[in-house]
């Protein structure tokens, strides 16, 4: 069955990357690698543990792994090779771009210098990292999309959702997780030398501490299913909010999967976002009303909590709140350790010493709970304050686009991304969130089409 199911996955790969490269290089659409990394990045892991369950080979492993960084690199070339001059290109910095560049200047100063205890592959490999979103950055912002072209990609993200939501219907009806089928624990302990942990066989992410099930449908873990649910809940709400009335009942079924995904997925971290997110957009719309209800719900599960609630679920609530819980422990933990080399190397103690990401080796790793703190541990303060820098001022320029723009589809993109860099905000405190490829690359893509909006809205002015 793995060998069928894994033959499946090759064709629709070899179909899609195809298509997707043929009109990069061949047509001249070298923005059409979005459409690959929409369709691709959601099932990343499932097709890595397939690969590996039915071949037992790391080399078809690689062969897929590295399909996303070929896309962008092509995307890329793709790019500079259909400019007729790609010396007089009008290349107008923003501010977000100023500050992407100095953030990679710093990362590639830090990947040069013989700093920290990482060996320069691994440092190179988390370079790589934080050069692909970059680069997806720069797609977004050089990208010129029809309404039809932009339709199509927010029917992705709607169909990514329903799908998502299918799946943990699925998981939740057989009783059993889907990486329990694909061959994730397999894949982990042979290819990321991961030993499987928890009651289930897998990581302690898929359970909560009452040791019920967190699902997550075919992404890596339940943590990336709920951050994820962020960008299909906002696009399937600002289509609703901006189309037909007519059209109401596809977008709310959208935003309906996506809200029962994260119950699925149990994260507290992106529950709060959740009403974070909402509250944001409140306030965008002037939705008072909205604002109203979103106080009137936290006061009844207060007093649900304190009067109605059973008591391992009261002290459930409890523990995390005061930090007494053991997952909220261990993240205060994570990130005092991490401020203890800030305090202590405040320039800095080098590339692939924080975080969750393959090459990062466990006894290297200082901290790894907190993006920010990942990268101020990795690149000192300074590299800390400038990745600070870019999320807030890509929240604010697409804001800015979303109130300015008279292009609906460029107002709906713009939304998507303020609405979902804000509402990812208390995630980031709490994972090392870019590593969720899926809503962090997308959302990047989405900021670098908003800047590229406003700097169009600004020369129309002038």
């Amino acid at each position: 069955m793995s060998l069928i199911i894994f033959a499946i996955i090759a064709i629709i790969s070899l179909v899609l990357i195809s298509w997707v490269l043929r009109m990069v290089l061949f047509e001249g659409k070298w923005e059409y690698g979005i459409y690959f990394l929409l369709l691709f990045l959601p099932f990343y892991i499932t097709i890595l543990s397939v690969t590996y369950l039915a071949t037992g080979s790391s080399l078809a492993v690689n062969a897929f792994q590295f399909l996303k960084e070929i896309v962008v690199l092509a995307s890329v070339l793709g790019f500079v090779l259909y400019q007729k001059n790609i010396f007089e290109y009008p290349f107008r910095l923003h501010r977000v771009d100023i500050l992407f560049l100095a953030f990679l200047t710093l990362a590639l100063v830090f990947l040069i210098l013989p700093l920290g205890e990482a060996s320069l592959l691994n440092k190179a490999l988390y370079f790589k990292n934080m050069l692909i979103p970059a680069l997806v950055y720069f797609l977004g912002r050089n990208t010129n999309f029809s309404n039809k072209e932009i339709e199509r990609l927010f029917k992705g993200i709607f169909i990514i959702a329903i799908a998502a939501f299918l799946v943990n219907v699925f998981e939740k009806t057989i009783d059993t997780h889907l990486q329990s089928l694909t061959g994730y624990a397999l894949f982990n302990e042979e290819i990321n030398e991961i030993e499987p942990t928890g009651h289930f066989g897998l990581t302690w992410t898929f359970e909560t501490q009452a040791v019920t099930k967190r699902l997550a449908s075919f992404f890596s873990d339940p943590l990336e299913l709920a951050s994820s649910v962020l960008l299909g809940f906002s696009a399937g709400l600002i289509w609703f909010l901006t189309s037909k009335r007519e059209n109401w009942f596809f977008y709310t079924m959208v935003m309906l999967c996506s809200l029962a995904s994260l119950f699925f997925a149990s994260s507290r971290a992106a529950f709060l976002a959740f009403f974070i997110m909402i509250f944001y957009v409140a306030v965008i719309f002037k939705l008072y009303r909205l604002i109203l209800s979103g106080f009137a719900l936290v006061l009844a599960f207060i007093i649900y909590v304190l009067f109605f609630a059973s008591e391992d679920f009261y002290y459930f609530i409890v523990d995390t709140i005061t930090f007494e819980n053991t997952s909220s422990m261990g993240h205060l933990v994570e990130w005092l350790l991490a401020l203890d080399s800030m305090i202590a190397n405040p320039l800095g103690i080098g590339l692939a010493m924080s975080g969750n990401v393959g090459s990062v080796e466990d006894e290297l790793r200082v901290g790894g709970e907190n993006q920010f703190l990942i990268y101020g541990v990795q690149m000192g303060w300074l590299g800390m304050i400038l990745y600070i820098l870019i999320l807030a001022y890509s929240i604010k320029t697409s804001l800015k686009v979303f109130n300015r723009t008279q292009e609906i589809m460029t107002a709906r993109i713009a939304f998507v991304a303020a609405s979902v860099k804000f509402g990812l905000l208390l995630p980031l405190f709490t994972a090392n969130a870019e590593v969720y490829t899926y809503v962090s690359w997308i959302t990047w893509w989405m900021v670098g089409y908003s800047v590229h909006a406003y700097q169009r809205i600004i020369s129309q002015k002038r």
